[in-house]
């Protein structure tokens, strides 16, 4: 099998060296467009590196709309996820199971805005209720996901983007409402313990 790598080559718009979403695995960079030979056909391939699993993918450039890769968000697509994760949390009172697999299908869609309704829906804060295994299995991945585009398009560390998704749920009005009223009920034992 004769492989030949052409370099900063574009294909369908996208580039060699580009950060790109990959629905199923998140944010990837592109670092190779190569040509192989299968069964006597040529075939050209996008090879995308996903640096934090250790993986290389190799996508053939006629499945690239089929396999639903997209370019990385915008900034005003970042700012739209982060001002979804500061809404209300939405919660269906549906089986857990029929939940966990919409949330799921959520984060696999590669949508920015999807995972953010993952990470704001299935967002615990301190004084919450603590979440189940699969729940916070869930979380972690969409925060993952979320945090992985945000740092490749502010051009910022993961650590930092999932900094500022914490402050952004922290934001959320019934999250600021609930710290309101915890502070509140403090205030009040402090005032009967001191009576």
């Amino acid at each position: 099998m004769a492989t030949n790598t052409k370099k900063t080559a574009q294909r369908q718009g996208f580039k060699t060296g580009e950060h790109i979403v990959y629905p199923a695995h998140g944010v990837g960079q592109i670092t190779a467009i190569e040509e192989q030979n299968v069964a006597g056909h040529s075939l050209e391939l996008l090879v995308i590196v996903f640096e934090q699993d250790k993986m290389t993918l190799r996508v053939p450039v006629a499945k690239i709309a089929s396999v639903g890769m997209r370019k990385l968000g915008d900034p005003a697509a970042v700012k739209k996820a982060l001002e979804t994760v500061r809404g209300r949390p939405r919660v269906k009172r549906t089986m857990w199971s029929r939940r966990a697999q919409e949330y799921e299908a959520k984060i696999n869609s590669g949508d920015l805005i999807s995972i953010s309704e993952v990470v704001r829906d299935l967002y615990r804060s301190e004084n919450q209720p603590e979440q189940s295994y699969s729940e916070r299995q869930l979380y972690e991945a969409a925060l993952d996901r979320m945090a992985r585009e945000i740092a490749a398009v502010n051009k910022c560390s993961e650590t930092e983007a999932i900094k500022q998704i914490e402050q952004n749920l922290a934001k959320s009005p019934s999250r600021l409402k609930a710290a309101a009223e915890e502070a509140e009920a403090e205030e009040e034992d402090g005032k009967e313990e001191a009576a």
